[in-house]
């Protein structure tokens, strides 16, 4: 698969985790593991910060990239309450700019490099295919917390 199938697949997929019944979004892949309803509002959150940082790296030379505290975001903005509409919308806005924005640039400027401020250098093509390994992470996630019984 090359990086547009991945996004719009990954894209797909996640979003039929959205229309969930709430039993469903309460379930967990394992003890002490985010609940599906909070993997979802991450992805969002997630989509959104990862959609900022590659337009930064398309339209800024040499941009230093912060890391976001992934588990701050969760307690701080109460994912367990955060609306999933919002979040749906959210993250299906972002992956089609992603989407958007990988057509015109995964190529052209692919090696075009920014600094990560835990990771260190990297480049544009990294951080678009960071999006798919990422999501598809997580969909893992919630297939298994939808395996497990209750």
């Amino acid at each position: 698969m090359d990086i547009i199938d991945n996004l719009t697949d990954t894209k797909i997929r996640t979003e039929t985790f959205f229309d969930l019944p709430e039993i469903d979004l309460q379930r967990k892949y394992g003890i002490d593991k985010w609940s599906i309803r909070k993997i979802l509002v991450h992805l969002a959150d997630a989509e959104s910060i990862l959609h900022e940082r590659i337009k930064r790296i398309i339209a800024e030379p040499k941009q230093v990239i912060w890391a976001f505290d992934q588990d701050l975001w969760c307690e701080k903005l109460n994912y367990e309450s955060f609306s999933l509409d919002i979040s749906r919308n959210l993250f299906s806005a972002n992956r089609q700019s992603i989407i958007f924005l990988a057509e015109k640039y995964y190529q052209k400027l692919g090696d075009k490099e920014f600094v990560h401020s835990e990771t260190g250098i990297r480049t544009l093509k990294q951080e678009f295919d960071k999006i798919t390994n990422h999501n598809r992470g997580h969909i893992e996630q919630i297939e298994l917390a939808l395996k497990m019984t209750m």
